[in-house]
């Protein structure tokens, strides 16, 4: 507890606006910026007191919270106010933030259902910030720049490369990244600015009070695209939403854009990974300042996530633009195990296992970070010989039986499953999050089937990692 006499400001201000002495004035933890935040109470009324030297800043939150409030959002009164102080009191929205309830309410790996349905309000009422709100806000007060324009991407840019890359110690071109930077924000510039963006759309920005969503944190905001406050709250790195919920609510969130908003959806989803890899880079920048440089450890333990989330994307999506070496700066933090092991991070082990022809050559992978194996099948009995399994596949049960009546495919598969559960574990203890597994054979149909299939079951029998099984040369899309 800190005696009310140690902030005469707040204090004065508090018993102007509501007549009541204070009681106590408790610190709160704030962000990384100059904020000092605190709790003031009194006997019947308790409020947030914000002492901050930067007026820009401060003349940001306190417009937008006038006209987030007037068009209906839930963010925090304004109680009262004496810039020339730099002092401010707000309504106090209590202690719990969705990130908060995200983390205690997990079980293995899945959101509860209290904390998806919030997660599904808190995305539904973005575009109403940026689409409804943002035609009638006050852009003239933004801060530090009027919109994500091309000078606001640089800065990230170099941001992340000064203070991650660099305290990193990836080694990169300068010009040539540089180059990458210069064609990668010319890519994004040309995607929808219109819209507000509140910049640091994420869990720990949510408030979470008697069972609703409330927001904080916009001061930041200015005019710019809608994907980017999607990435935010969709690949915000410590809360490491599963695949299937962020796949659910950015349809949900097109879904309520549209009711504000014309959206063309192929040309939302062409820009989207592109604001993905910038919001994520902005935030690496901000781990490398305040965790390498700053040596505010706890920062460094979001890194693995963010690198899973860049791995992720290497291997999902393609940008429309040629940006050689920032790709290989990705790959390259993807390569790294050092950058995994900060935190106590236990990220779940995705294994890709494929079957393949060598008729149809042997496979890249050109998605992943280049880790894994490919087995050579042909040395194997091959039951494609044999007129009753010419027409069936690994897969079918007369296959199987032939193939495991053999003892060389006994021999060879017990083989395979002590090598790769070595390597299963292994990438687990160093939070590698992707590995390729690859059979082949002459014609992709009985030998490399059998043993992409075999593996399957044996590493979802022994291990928690998800198992994702192509065969590339069968029909049908992959599973």
């Amino acid at each position: 507890m800190i005696p009310p006499t140690l902030n005469p400001l707040l204090t004065a201000l508090f018993e102007s606006r509501f007549g009541e002495p204070v009681g106590r004035v408790v610190p709160l933890k704030g962000d990384a910026s100059a904020r000092k935040l605190f709790r003031l109470t009194s006997a019947s009324r308790t409020a947030i007191g914000v002492l901050s030297p930067d007026n820009r800043e401060n003349s940001a939150f306190l417009e937008f919270s006038r006209h987030f409030r007037k068009c209906g959002l839930p963010v925090p009164e304004i109680y009262a106010e004496d810039l020339d102080q730099g002092v401010y009191l707000e309504e106090d929205l209590g202690d719990t933030t969705l990130f908060q309830l995200l983390t205690t309410d997990r079980v293995n790996d899945e959101l509860s259902g209290d904390v998806l349905t919030l997660y599904r309000e808190v995305i539904e009422f973005l575009p109403r910030f940026q689409i409804e709100a943002g035609r009638t806000l006050n852009y003239g007060v933004c801060y530090p720049r009027f919109s994500f324009d091309k000078q606001s991407m640089m800065w990230d840019l170099n941001y992340f490369k000064y203070y991650f890359l660099r305290l990193a110690k990836i080694p990169f071109n300068e010009q040539a990244l540089e180059d990458d930077f210069q064609r990668f924000t010319e890519f994004l510039l040309a995607a929808r600015r219109r819209f507000f963006l509140y910049r640091d759309f994420q869990s720990r920005n949510i408030m979470v009070r008697d069972g609703a969503p409330f927001f904080i944190d916009y001061q930041g905001g200015r005019r710019g695209p809608l994907q980017y406050d999607v990435a935010s709250l969709l690949y915000d790195a410590k809360a490491d939403l599963p695949v299937d919920v962020r796949d659910h609510l950015l349809a949900r969130y097109l879904d309520a854009a549209a009711k504000l908003e014309t959206i063309d959806r192929t040309a939302f989803l062409t820009y989207y990974p592109g604001f993905v890899y910038i919001r994520i880079m902005q935030a690496m920048g901000a781990y490398g300042l305040r965790g390498f440089y700053e040596r505010k450890h706890h920062f460094l333990a979001s890194i693995p996530y963010a690198i899973r989330n860049i791995e992720y994307l290497l291997r999902t999506t393609d940008l429309p633009v040629e940006l050689p070496e920032l790709t290989q700066v990705w790959r390259r933090l993807v390569a790294s195990s050092s950058l995994r092991q900060f935190g106590t991070a236990s990220l779940k082990l995705t294994v890709r296992i494929q079957s393949f022809s060598y008729t149809d050559g042997v496979p890249t992978d050109e998605k992943g970070h280049g880790g894994g194996y490919i087995f050579d099948c042909r040395a194997l009995p091959n039951p494609g010989r044999f007129e009753q399994y010419m027409r069936l596949t690994g897969r079918d049960d007369a296959v199987i039986a032939f193939l495991e009546g053999e003892p060389a495919v006994r021999e060879f598969i017990g083989h395979v499953f002590a090598l790769i559960s070595q390597t299963v574990e292994n990438y687990q203890q160093r939070n590698f999050t992707d590995l390729l597994v690859a059979f082949g054979c002459t014609g992709g149909q009985h030998r490399s089937v059998y043993c992409a299939e075999r593996l399957a079951r044996h590493l979802r029998e022994q291990f928690q990692v998800n198992v994702e099984v192509r065969h590339l040369a069968q029909e049908g899309p992959a599973r």
